[in-house]
């Protein structure tokens, strides 16, 4: 973590908006988690096949949104003042997380898949306007480094949801949740103006919306190859943390307390990376590093594959320092510590380039049009990972696989060119 990304957060043109950020992305997962352990212990505690069906359920309706409503979410953050829709964002999320609550006081699973549904709503309209804010409110040398920050902080914030889940009841997590969408609104007050830089025409037709933020994202060569890059940064990352939990509890022999562990590396590796990367680049918006860090994701992959398929459990149900016992546990730790870190390094100067690469009047539509190409490129890997377990594929052959589906990756961002983006502020 350099200095400089860090003082950004005393910045009211940064720290707002990344408490909002912040808080937003503990909430959604706060909310999924929260009614997850509640399924799978209480509602449904001797049907484990409900409870695995409502996580793979959950998670496509809260991802639906981002299919139907990301052309939206991009117009109206091009069109009206960015800090006046987050604030209209944090009132809705006031009353979504109300919605999850209620779901959770009485119990109700279809009123909690209401509030996920609207939750992943709110996702899909902050996140454009999340990012484009940022090159109206800091300088081109701190670009790199608030993205950094509030990539670093949006996975620790997913940590920390799952974590809370995972530690008090479920309403206990909802009530706090619930809380804290009310810190983010009134974190959303402090964040400056950042006014539209063109007219932009609201589109009813969500089709036509998408359609057209698909181009938008399709003009830019290297914003393109940016957005395919960062849609297999979280493509991977979706395999990787839909099988942790088989990982450790099936092939590795793990107890609870080893997938939390393994969830915290990883989760804390991203945050490293997503800031040693502006470090490494002292700000500069560049490529320089990005094909390197696809070749690392790919090659700790291949190893996380080789490592875990010879481990040898030595103690079922281990504890995490059984588990640290065990022959061949660091080496483990090393590629999935590698993995993220790498990760992080990869994916934050690609959304750098992407928003220097878009033009300024349409940068909330091409980071929508990142965002449906996102869920369009990780929906069906993880289908076909899905697929290939099912057919008798172990998890640590799905993760080699993906590591070797990694490497067109790291020969493709070749093409981005490695010099200084062109700034379009």
């Amino acid at each position: 973590m350099s200095a400089p990304d860090l003082s950004l957060l005393a910045k009211r043109r940064f720290g707002p908006l990344f408490v909002v950020q912040f808080l937003g992305a503990f909430n959604d997962n706060a909310l999924k988690y929260a009614m997850l352990f509640l399924a799978s212990f209480t509602l449904y505690a001797d049907a484990p096949a409900k409870s695995a069906m409502l996580a793979t359920l959950s998670t496509g309706i809260f991802m639906l949104p981002y299919f139907l409503f990301s052309g939206l979410g991009g117009e109206l953050a091009d069109g009206i003042d960015k800090a006046r829709l987050i604030r209209w964002v944090k009132m809705a999320e006031i009353l979504f997380m109300a919605i999850g609550l209620a779901g959770l006081a009485l119990p109700s699973i279809p009123l909690l898949l209401v509030a996920l549904f609207c939750m992943g709503c709110h996702s899909t309209i902050f996140g454009p306007v999340k990012y484009s804010i940022m090159p109206q409110h800091l300088h081109a040398d701190e670009l790199l480094g608030g993205i950094g920050v509030i990539e670093g902080g949006t996975f620790l914030a997913i940590l920390g949801g799952q974590l809370l889940a995972g530690f008090v009841s479920p309403f206990a997590a909802g009530a706090i949740a619930t809380l804290l969408a009310v810190c983010g609104l009134l974190a959303s007050l402090a964040i400056t103006p950042a006014p539209p830089l063109a007219k932009v025409r609201i589109t009813r037709n969500p089709f036509t919306s998408t359609w057209q933020v698909l181009k938008a994202g399709h003009d830019s060569p290297d914003g393109w190859l940016a957005i395919l890059g960062i849609s297999w940064f979280f493509a991977v990352g979706a395999v990787v943390a839909s099988e942790l939990l088989p990982l450790v509890s099936g092939t590795l022999g793990g107890a609870e307390h080893v997938v939390t562990l393994f969830l915290v590396i990883f989760s804390v590796a991203i945050a490293l990376g997503s800031m040693l990367v502006n470090r490494l680049l002292a700000g500069e918006t560049s490529a320089k590093f990005v094909p390197a860090s696809a070749l690392a994701m790919g090659l700790f992959l291949i190893d996380l594959w080789w490592a875990t398929s010879g481990f040898v459990v030595v103690h079922p149900h281990a504890s995490i320092a059984q588990f640290f016992a065990s022959p061949g546990s660091g080496r483990i730790l090393v590629d999935l510590a590698g993995l993220a870190l790498s990760g992080g390094m990869f994916v934050v100067p690609l959304y750098a380039i992407l928003l220097v690469e878009s033009p300024a009047e349409a940068r909330s539509r091409v980071i929508a049009a990142n965002n449906i190409v996102n869920s369009l490129v990780m929906v069906p890997v993880v289908l076909i990972a899905t697929v290939l377990l099912g057919r008798g594929f172990t998890v640590p052959q799905v993760i080699g696989m993906t590591g070797a589906a990694t490497m067109p990756v790291a020969l493709m961002s070749l093409w981005l060119r490695p010099g200084k983006a062109r700034a379009k502020v």
